[in-house]
């Protein structure tokens, strides 16, 4: 039976003693990373339109600074965040069923405990405040994934990489068949069949002044309003998940877990290597995006093209991630920049917390039972609003932690799973040893 002794124990850096029992900080503080990061790609999508979030000129403004925030937003935070967000959820299910092992009610029925309960949260999320949650994505695939809990290392990696294999074949295999569809449809003398279906897929992708014009109206609407609305979006979303969809997710989830168990994220391998992966990210990576933006941009967003991008992003996607991931490490080891590095790790343990919570102010802004944003705002204005709500995130997670063990909804997840009222508020020790931080 595989064990890992606590992280204190081991001597690996960035350890701080919380109310939980040893933490990483360097997993805390990229999970906080991530969490403010993947608000840059959701915000769309609680704003305007949801075909906005693949094609600008659907809605929001494609040009100037309104397509130069597509264009950043694509090359650097597109899939990059949920790949982190993911890793380490991947990582932090092991950290727990490691911890779990030998005490009531034992790791096996502890993650799966938890994983029916981020289910019902998910579902929750999903009905009721916005179709892009993840939560239901995360607590699937996260039942699966925890079969690979006691693999070596390199079964972890193996099935990694064949996880993330077979989702970039499904991306190429998209490509092929939309592109034969799309020159059967466009030849001279097509069958009506073909001309009928890649018309439906040009219909879905092209901006129609009245369905846009009936959908904010909705979602400026009431409660009822936006419920019917977003309904039909959330129950697509969630039809799609199985089996196709979870590829990459368990192959991030894998990664995650090889990625804590080689001492990665904690920060326990050379200094050199981080470095190396973050030059790699900075100079290799992110201009390899380059081409592929150009060719989105010069294909006039092509839903016969978008899937070979989407093969070219992913196969680029986890080395950018792994760079952000190293420039974490490399500051929680050097000391350097503790404010921030500490607001990042207290908004990490309160991830599903700010998670929810960005979806709340979000919809209250945009939505017509707050103060009815919905497609008001261009793109680029966005986020002046992710700005804001990274503010709030990072100022008041710390001084939550301060004065209670955790937030609010990790204390009722863990008070569920445990069917127990887990204590709230922080005692005098706990603050202490939050302040040596």
């Amino acid at each position: 039976m595989w064990t890992l002794k606590p992280a204190a124990e081991r001597g690996v850096p960035g350890v701080s003693h919380m109310a939980g029992g040893d933490r990483l900080e360097s997993i805390d503080a990229i999970r906080g990373f991530a969490v403010c990061g993947i608000l840059i790609m959701n915000i769309v999508g609680l704003a305007m339109p949801i075909y906005a979030t693949v094609d600008p000129r659907y809605y929001g403004g494609a040009s100037g600074a309104d397509l130069f925030a597509w264009a950043a937003a694509y090359v650097l935070a597109d899939g990059k965040m949920r790949a982190l967000f993911t890793l380490l959820f991947g990582a932090s299910m092991a950290i727990i069923a490691d911890r779990a092992e030998g005490r009531a009610p034992g790791a096996i029925a502890l993650h799966y405990r938890r994983m029916a309960w981020l289910l019902v949260i998910g579902m929750a999320h999903a009905w009721l405040l916005w179709f892009g949650d993840i939560l239901v994505e995360y607590a699937i695939a996260g039942a699966v994934a925890f079969i690979a809990w006691r693999w070596p290392r390199g079964a972890l990696l193996y099935g990694a990489l064949l996880l993330l294999g077979l989702s970039c074949a499904q991306d190429l295999l998209g490509w092929h068949d939309l592109s034969a569809l799309r020159d059967a449809a466009t030849a001279p003398n097509a069958p009506a069949i073909a001309r009928e279906s890649w018309g439906r897929v040009i219909a879905f992708a092209t901006p129609d002044a009245g369905e846009i014009a009936r959908e904010i109206a909705l979602y400026r609407g009431s409660i009822a309003d936006v419920f019917a609305v977003r309904a039909p979006t959330t129950l697509y979303f969630q039809s799609q998940l199985l089996p196709g969809a979870l590829c990459e997710t368990l192959g991030f989830m894998l990664l995650g877990l090889w990625l804590y168990r080689t001492g990665f994220l904690s920060g326990a391998l050379p200094v050199f290597l981080y470095r190396l992966l973050l030059a790699i990210g900075l100079l290799i990576v992110i201009p390899l995006y380059l081409p592929v933006t150009a060719l989105i941009l010069r294909h006039d967003f092509d839903p016969a093209v978008l899937p070979l991008a989407d093969a070219l992003s992913l196969l680029l996607r986890p080395w950018l991630a792994l760079a952000y991931a190293s420039a974490i490490i490399l500051a929680v080891r050097s000391g350097r920049a503790r404010w921030l590095v500490t607001r990042l790790s207290a908004s990490g343990r309160m991830a599903l917390s700010n998670y929810i919570g960005t979806t709340l102010i979000a919809t209250t802004l945009f939505y017509g039972y707050g103060f009815g944003l919905y497609g008001q705002l261009s793109r680029a204005e966005l986020y002046a609003v992710v700005l804001i709500i990274w503010g709030a995130i990072l100022l008041c997670s710390r001084p939550w932690l301060d004065r209670f063990a955790y937030g609010p909804l990790e204390w009722g997840w863990r008070s569920l799973v445990r069917w127990q009222r887990q204590p709230m508020r922080r005692t005098a020790r706990m603050t202490i040893a939050n302040n040596s931080q």
